[in-house]
């Protein structure tokens, strides 16, 4: 593909005029919104608002006077176009790991016999499968028969037709950037009677979502990796409307109660999405989410699909062939629909390459043992940028420059 044809691809990208919206570091290629989401104009200005004028002037009163009380309904309804959800089911509080928990532990009340089985695949997300392993610790320590079983991939669709309660999964693989089909593993659960649980984690904001189409129970997603929220925002769930009647779960806090400010000693849980809530929901994060969420106004989830895809094509087409990547080992998929906004490579320098590009501009990540992974978010991106991005990657694997001794020093995170 020659510079034109990137540049052609650059003028045509309906998604161009968003990148406005973002306030990039000048001279970086950012390729990490899979991890972190960059800073929007929107987040900035909002957050400064609730400090300075909300916050500052209004105090206490701005839990009624800015709605401060409903931004977690706020916030979900806004995500809830992202992944193909009606009103009324998703809430944006907490993390995912204690959503998870939540949802986990709800599930669990309807189980099919004395001995829960919770089903997931063995290169899940890890802290999902801590979740998991905690539940299965605290129910046996309680005297009921628990167990978490872990099988991998090509074994998934055997281990459901042996019937587990809950089938936990994860729509886009960290590692690998595979994409689960949603909508046949979900049908394939509820044949066998099992309740599915999907983590968007690495989903929402970057491919279409359709949890109503595809009959999904609940799920759970972070709220600042693709969706730009700002480190450690805060988190959302989603819990089908025809599960929310009958719903229990073990944290019942005073957030979720009907009547918050009655103070009952008893707790009554309220009706619909909220009583998944728990805690006093974080206002600065939720803030800086809230504002982030309008940089996607007037796109669609395909819009947001079909760039990411071309993007990462872009990148595979300059490295592709090249004599001087020989040793960088695709193990995304290389069929762009069977892939989420991600190229994975394993290289045995994975890290001291993806700190020599880090010191170069390019922003990328590493997970062990030996992936360079980089993300391709559609709404600040540009085609160019992507295809300077590999020529620089390029580079320093010719020239050797991620052999020097720095680059192999690790951080805590990488």
């Amino acid at each position: 593909m020659t510079e034109e044809d990137i540049i052609k691809f650059d003028t045509a990208d309906p998604l161009a005029a968003h990148r406005r919206h973002f306030e990039l570091p000048a001279d970086t290629i950012y390729l990490n919104g899979n991890s972190l989401g960059p800073l929007s104009t929107a987040s900035k200005h909002r957050v400064r608002e609730v400090i300075e004028s909300q916050w500052g002037n209004d105090l206490i009163s701005s839990w009624n006077k800015h709605q401060w009380i409903d931004l977690p309904l706020t916030v979900g309804e806004k995500i809830s176009p992202l992944i193909g959800a009606a009103s009324g089911q998703v809430l944006c509080c907490d993390s995912v790991s204690v959503n998870l928990f939540k949802l986990l532990a709800a599930a669990l009340t309807n189980r099919k016999s004395e001995h829960a089985v919770i089903l997931s695949q063995q290169d899940n997300f890890p802290s999902d499968l801590y979740i998991a392993e905690g539940l299965i610790n605290l129910l046996r320590e309680n005297g009921i028969s628990a167990e978490l079983r872990l099988v991998d991939a090509e074994n998934l669709e055997e281990a459901i037709a042996q019937s587990p309660d809950i089938l936990l999964l994860t729509h886009v693989n960290f590692r690998t950037g595979e994409v689960h089909n949603m909508q046949r593993l979900t049908a394939l659960a509820h044949d066998h009677d099992i309740q599915v649980i999907w983590d968007l984690s690495h989903s929402a904001g970057a491919i279409e979502v359709a949890l109503d189409d595809c009959q999904v129970d609940y799920a759970v997603g972070c709220g600042y990796k693709f969706l730009n929220g700002g480190p450690g925002a805060p988190a959302f769930l989603y819990v089908a409307s025809r599960h929310q009647a009958n719903l229990e779960h073990p944290l019942q806090g005073w957030m979720g109660h009907r009547q918050p400010f009655e103070f009952k000693s008893n707790y009554v849980p309220d009706e619909g999405i909220n009583q998944l809530q728990a805690g006093t929901p974080g206002i600065l994060s939720m803030s800086a989410l809230d504002a982030a969420l309008s940089c996607f106004e007037g796109i669609t989830a395909d819009q947001l699909r079909e760039k990411s895809l071309a993007l990462s094509e872009i990148f595979l087409s300059r490295i592709e062939g090249d004599s001087t990547c020989k040793a960088l080992i695709l193990v995304s998929p290389r069929e762009a629909r069977l892939r989420g906004a991600q190229l994975s490579f394993s290289h045995s320098d994975a890290y001291p390459i993806s700190q020599a590009l880090i010191e170069a501009g390019v922003i990328v990540d590493f997970r062990a043992p030996n992936l360079l992974r980089l993300g391709f978010s559609p709404l600040f991106l540009s085609f160019s940028e992507v295809a300077k991005g590999a020529s620089i990657l390029k580079h320093i694997i010719s020239e050797g420059l991620f052999r020097n001794e720095r680059f192999s020093i690790r951080a805590k995170v990488t």
